[in-house]
């Protein structure tokens, strides 16, 4: 990985930022995607077009992912790409909230090797270098370590803690919460305000890419349900769900999951 990836996601997330922020949230020109897959602004497009401009500019070598840019084949063949999502969270964002974020990471060969999620309207920025440590706003940050299950606090949406997903009929105790961007949710871990974080839902690369080392570079676990480690540049570019936090939120929550749930639809 070259040493300056890192720095060229910071300054395009930075400028992201700008741009996002020129657009007035509720008043921002808003549609839906076909085949439900969720709202857009115009801002996420503005964001994008820079993005797009920018990023492969600098490593031409690069492959290229993003939720605003139609998909294609040829990133495959690329050892690394570009994972992004212009802005996460784009219904907060339209709705003049301050939870939305730009998430922004490389993959080499399946593993991310740089990552940057940054929200704007909350000066928060986080990073990660492979084997560096993470960082809020230049400080190092750490994952938390609850001493049991039953004192953490997850970050987990209600559909999550429905009696199928798990062995029992009913999760462990755990104390939870919700947050509307999972890159956000995925930060919060690594900065420790959270114990771990839970989605069964499948999981588009661009939503989690950032956040799966930004969690693992602060200490913590991060595979799919199934506990599996995070690969990214697939063919099709959805993950089986997220599971994160410290080794004994990570190993309790996993246990107690049914493998043969189906998982949240959508």
């Amino acid at each position: 990985m070259p040493a300056a990836d890192l720095d060229l996601l910071i300054e395009a997330a930075l400028e992201s930022g700008r741009i996002a922020t020129r657009f007035s949230g509720a008043d921002a020109k808003r549609w839906d995607k076909p085949d439900d897959a969720g709202p857009v602004t115009e801002a996420d497009l503005a964001v994008n077009e820079m993005l797009e401009d920018r990023l492969p500019s600098a490593r031409p070598d690069y492959g290229w992912l993003s939720e605003e840019t139609e998909d294609n084949s040829s990133r495959l063949s690329k050892d690394r790409v570009f994972i992004v999502d212009p802005i996460d969270g784009t219904r907060s964002f339209a709705e003049g909230a301050k939870t939305w974020a730009h998430s922004l990471a490389i993959a080499d060969h399946g593993i991310v090797t740089a990552a940057v999620i940054y929200l704007p309207l909350r000066d928060l920025l986080y990073t990660a270098e492979a084997g560096k440590g993470a960082q809020l706003n230049g400080v190092p940050i750490c994952i938390s370590e609850p001493g049991t299950l039953s004192a953490a606090n997850l970050l987990a949406a209600k559909p999550n803690l429905a009696a199928q997903h798990w062995l029992s009929g009913q999760p462990p105790q755990f104390g939870h919460a919700y947050r509307p961007s999972l890159a956000y949710r995925m930060a919060l871990v690594a900065q420790g305000r959270f114990d771990g974080m839970l989605t069964l839902r499948a999981s588009w690369e661009w939503d989690i890419a950032a956040g799966d080392l930004i969690i693992r570079e602060a200490g913590g676990l991060c595979t799919d349900r199934a506990g599996l480690d995070l690969r990214f540049n697939n063919a099709y570019p959805k993950l089986n769900g997220v599971v994160a936090g410290g080794e004994l939120v990570h190993e309790e929550v996993s246990v107690a999951l049914n493998p043969e749930s189906p998982g949240i639809p959508g």
